[in-house]
């Protein structure tokens, strides 16, 4: 969206400089009101556009929920503010890549926006260049030693309390309880994970141990029986964050700081 701003505003501000050309080497006068209209209207937009451009790509930017994978902490529907400077900004128009000035550092139980990283992509959205935006619960960092147990979600081998997770499926299904380590080996387990070959993988109640590699971080949906998330693709480069959600503003009625 920003990038439309920005083109919009700068094909204003060109045709503001053109009419100010006429202006002044054909002495037309602009006084007719249609023309008057239009210069006025151009003259003052074509700021608006580029700001709001630059505001969205380097401040703040709004996002709409898409999914239920954050419930209940996010419903479908609603729409948030992502903080976009919080975690650093790139240079203008550059969608992936190196982040400066970092305010914060990203912190487990931060709700964060991505975009989303190929191997979470179907090769038919990689080949045809699909960008898309994804928003999870930061739950490690890189080092960290990531654990889940029946559910329950241990962090460097400590017992994670998360009031916010729900379970779409209340029981646990058998098959879930028999642990992919079965079938992979500790270390090859690792290499897979890493490289996002779990995306086929149908278990969700139990997962890992894995360890978050350095610049990368893990990912995962509130709601954890229908999230798609690190548990599948594997960590997430710190190359695709975007921002942190700080609050929702739209419905009115679920207006709340995150």
């Amino acid at each position: 969206m920003e990038y439309k701003l920005f083109i919009v505003g700068f094909i204003m501000l060109a045709i503001n400089i053109i009419l100010i050309l006429i202006k002044h080497y054909f002495q037309i006068s602009l006084s007719h009101k249609l023309l008057k209209f239009i210069y006025s209207w151009i003259d003052s937009a074509w700021a608006a556009f580029i700001l709001a451009s630059f505001i969205m790509f380097f401040c703040i930017k709004s996002f709409k929920i898409p999914s239920g994978s954050m419930k209940n902490t996010l419903i479908e529907g609603d729409h948030i503010f992502v903080n976009k400077f919080i975690y650093g900004i790139r240079r203008p128009f550059v969608q992936i890549g190196p982040r400066y000035f970092k305010w914060h550092n990203i912190h487990r139980g931060d709700i964060v926006v991505f975009q989303c990283p190929p191997q979470a992509m179907t090769l038919f959205e990689q080949a045809t260049g699909v960008k898309k935006d994804f928003i999870k619960r930061c739950i490690g960092i890189e080092g960290d030693t990531i654990e889940i147990k029946d559910r329950q979600l241990f962090v460097n081998k400590q017992l994670i309390h998360e009031p916010y997770v729900i379970f779409s499926n209340k029981i646990i299904p058998y098959k879930n309880n028999v642990n992919v380590l079965y079938i992979y080996n500790k270390d090859t387990y690792q290499k897979e994970w890493e490289r996002g070959n779990l995306c086929f993988n149908p278990l969700t109640d139990d997962f890992g141990p894995v360890t978050i590699p350095k610049g990368h971080y893990m990912m995962l949906g509130d709601n954890r029986d229908v999230s798609f998330d690190s548990r599948f693709w594997g960590p997430l480069p710190d190359k695709y964050i975007k921002g942190k959600a700080f609050c929702i503003y739209w419905p009115i009625t679920r207006w709340k700081i995150l």
